[in-house]
């Protein structure tokens, strides 16, 4: 991998991080910039499109039970494109190698002899809870984090049920679909009913929006979670930690919060 010219092109695997086009490095302003192409995914703000002014732009994104392009077909063409001696930006939401297909897409490149380099971006793991005030790992509370896909049972199940209740914080990606899944799966582990959690939609972007509350409500199947925007769920005693940021005489402002209920708790723009 470099970050130089190549006579068969350039493929920069670039990370837009959790939404706000601020949150985007330098280096990956710079590659938009200079890029002959971009392809872009779903969960790429359209303002970030907007560091590549000179650059030909193609969704290649792909949201849950719609269809999309193939992930084989998108390593074809951002072969063809380098060789044909293109500056392309592979612009993924968050991090490349964090749940992005970012490494299948460096395996495929790697493979066929094409240049490319990797921008790491903000993921929406560390961003989303920071962003609504509640620290992944917290001095007394928590020492360590765990991330998982939660788009499927199968997937995060293995993850979970080798994991100690509340030995670390618990951060799932993808995984609103199957909170309630989640959160029956955990009490039955051993997690407690009160364990808080936190669901986060639309991290960094004008539209987010923070529910608070707590296991035994979500395993009931009480809770019922839809939004057209990606979703981030916290699990432990570090959501806590948020009402300390905003204040006893705000928390206490909201009793739905309190009483953990997801849903018709805690709203914050």
């Amino acid at each position: 991998m470099s970050s130089t010219s190549h006579p068969t092109g350039l493929v920069s695997l670039v990370g837009a991080g959790p939404g706000d086009p601020e949150l985007l490095t330098q280096r990956a302003v710079r590659r938009l910039s200079q890029a002959d192409v971009v392809l872009y995914d779903a969960l790429v703000d359209p303002a970030a499109l907007e560091f590549a002014p000179a650059a030909k732009r193609v969704f290649v994104g792909k949201r849950s039970g719609r269809p999309a392009i193939s992930q084989e077909s998108i390593n074809r063409l951002l072969i063809r494109l380098a060789r044909n001696g293109r500056r392309v930006v592979r612009l993924k939401g968050g991090d490349p190698f964090v749940f992005g297909r970012g490494g299948e897409e460096a395996i495929a490149l790697a493979s066929a002899g094409v240049e490319f380099e990797i921008v790491p971006g903000i993921s929406s793991a560390i961003a989303a809870p920071a962003l609504a005030g509640i620290p992944v790992t917290h001095r007394g509370v928590a020492a360590s984090f765990l991330v998982v896909s939660g788009h499927a049972e199968s997937a995060y199940g293995p993850v979970i049920d080798g994991l100690r209740p509340h030995s670390a914080t618990l951060v799932v990606l993808m995984g609103v679909g199957q909170a309630n899944a989640l959160a029956t799966r955990l009490m039955s582990l051993g997690w407690r009913p009160d364990t808080p959690v936190a669901v986060l939609f639309g991290a960094s972007t004008s539209d987010s929006r923070t529910l608070v509350g707590s296991l035994e409500p979500l395993a009931r199947g009480e809770t019922v979670l839809q939004s057209d925007l990606p979703g981030t769920i916290v699990i432990g005693d570090v959501v806590r930690v948020r009402q300390e940021l905003r204040g006893p005489a705000e928390a206490a402002l909201d009793p739905a919060e309190a009483a953990g209920y997801l849903g018709t708790g805690d709203c914050v723009a």
